[in-house]
């Protein structure tokens, strides 16, 4: 007879399971025995055993899920390329010359769809991988002028350089390879999170969610989110562990990826109060303390590069026109999404990313989601409303990811009596995962 793991909430709002003693040492993944619900802390190499955060089974489940979320953006950069391939075909056959929205002669069908990959932001992450960055920055500088490259931060083009030393391909294959494997370890990671404070069934449904959020088409291009919640994930793991110089290094390295990583300085200064408070666990101030340091190291050092401290801030003021709303140009969007309906499809996806934002939150208070994430989650969220240019998007949502935890975690109890909901927002979510690749291919919105 076999005994069913149970799955109990410790005292910092995780989850362990909690076997009959006979099975224990039958069941991979079962906690270690203490005569109460939480596990005892780990020491040295017990840290790196499979079964203490059951990343193996999170893995094995997150591999076809994310192989089968590729194939949506692979579908949606697929109709771009066919849309290319027409357009140049007729005008073969007429004798005109038409303007390739991506800029170059195509010999086959695949080239679309790797430009499609490498738009956007993704030709400036390219242009630093070449070029690195800019020694001197233009007054007045604007995004036409390749010194705009100065805006992005250094960590992922740095590792997909180091990647096309040792792959053949060119740097542009380097680039997408690189998030490839990372696109994996942040589906991964993510799950092993959910698992972590919720248990399997959570952890296995939030690999989903994450996999095929409409959002996670920036794990395919060549964007610097996929490391960003490598890293973020990571983060919050060893958070929820009090894992602190871990927690720390993690964050430091994220800060040096993507401005609104920053928000993990906010997730580490709330564990540490947490700590202080409940266990008078000063060490916890190490994590708050390295967390900045990556954003603070790339702002030193490229002001020595270029001559100007400061010059990222006026990059971004002056190329990006950055500034300030605190989230009413968010709000103007989605009004006029509403009141001039289908005219933008920028701001109709600008009105669903607002809406679905208050709903997630709202998810995440309702099943008290674990403070540490909750608030990092208002930090990226706070972070993405405040912009007065570029507002709430998928790809910005998706950095919150904790709130799609939240939302496997109400879902999970519902299974039973909702068997439609679960289906069918993963099939939307695919259908929007496929239409946003198509739609940010042709420059139809921006991402």
């Amino acid at each position: 007879m076999t005994t069913e793991p149970t799955t109990a909430e410790t005292t910092d709002g995780t989850t362990s399971e909690t076997l009959d003693p006979a099975e224990a040492s039958d069941q991979e993944g079962a906690a270690p025995l203490t005569g109460t619900a939480a596990p005892l802390r780990p020491t040295g190499w017990q840290r790196l055993d499979p079964r203490r955060y059951g990343w193996w089974d999170i893995f094995v489940y997150a591999v076809p899920v994310y192989i089968v979320s590729r194939l949506c953006v692979l579908a949606g950069a697929a109709v771009v390329a066919a849309e290319i391939r027409v357009d140049t075909n007729i005008a073969d056959d007429i004798g005109l010359e038409t303007p390739d929205p991506h800029g170059a002669a195509r010999g086959n069908a695949i080239r679309p769809i790797v430009d499609v990959l490498t738009s956007w932001d993704g030709k400036w992450y390219m242009e630093i991988v070449r070029n690195g960055y800019p020694r001197e920055i233009p007054p007045n500088v604007t995004y036409h002028v390749d010194e705009a490259r100065a805006a992005f931060f250094p960590l992922y083009p740095m590792i997909a350089r180091w990647f096309d030393v040792v792959l053949p391909g060119g740097d542009v294959a380097a680039a997408l390879a690189v998030n490839i494997v990372l696109g994996i370890i942040a589906i991964t990671l993510i799950g092993v999170l959910a698992r972590r404070l919720y248990g399997p069934a959570v952890g296995r449904m939030s690999v989903m969610l994450a996999a095929l959020f409409p959002g996670s088409f920036v794990l395919s291009f060549a964007y610097s989110e996929a490391l960003m919640l490598v890293l973020a994930a990571a983060c919050l793991l060893m958070l929820v562990d009090r894992e602190w110089v871990a927690a720390g290094l993690f964050a430091a390295l994220a800060t040096a990826t993507r401005p609104n990583s920053v928000a993990l300085i906010v997730a580490c200064a709330v564990a540490a109060f947490l700590a202080i408070r409940e266990r008078r666990e000063y060490r916890s101030l190490i994590a708050v303390a390295l967390a900045p340091l990556g954003f603070i190291t790339f702002q030193l050092w490229l002001g020595q590069h270029a001559g100007e401290m400061g010059a990222w801030f006026r990059v971004q003021r002056e190329a990006w026109g950055e500034g300030a709303s605190f989230g009413w140009t968010a709000v103007k969007n989605t009004v006029d999404a509403f009141t001039n309906p289908l005219t933008s499809p920028t701001d109709t996806i600008t009105a669903i990313c607002f809406a679905a934002t208050i709903l997630l939150v709202y998810l995440a208070w309702r099943v008290r989601l674990h403070w540490v994430p909750f608030a990092y989650s208002l930090a990226v969220v706070a972070l993405m409303l405040a912009p007065a240019t570029v507002t709430a998007r998928p790809r910005f949502m998706y950095a919150a990811f904790p709130l799609l935890i939240a939302a496997a975690k109400w879902y999970e109890p519902h299974r039973t009596r909702d068997e439609l909901i679960w289906p069918l927002t993963i099939g939307a979510c695919g259908a929007g995962l496929a239409a946003l690749t198509g739609l940010y291919g042709v420059f139809g919105a921006i991402p």
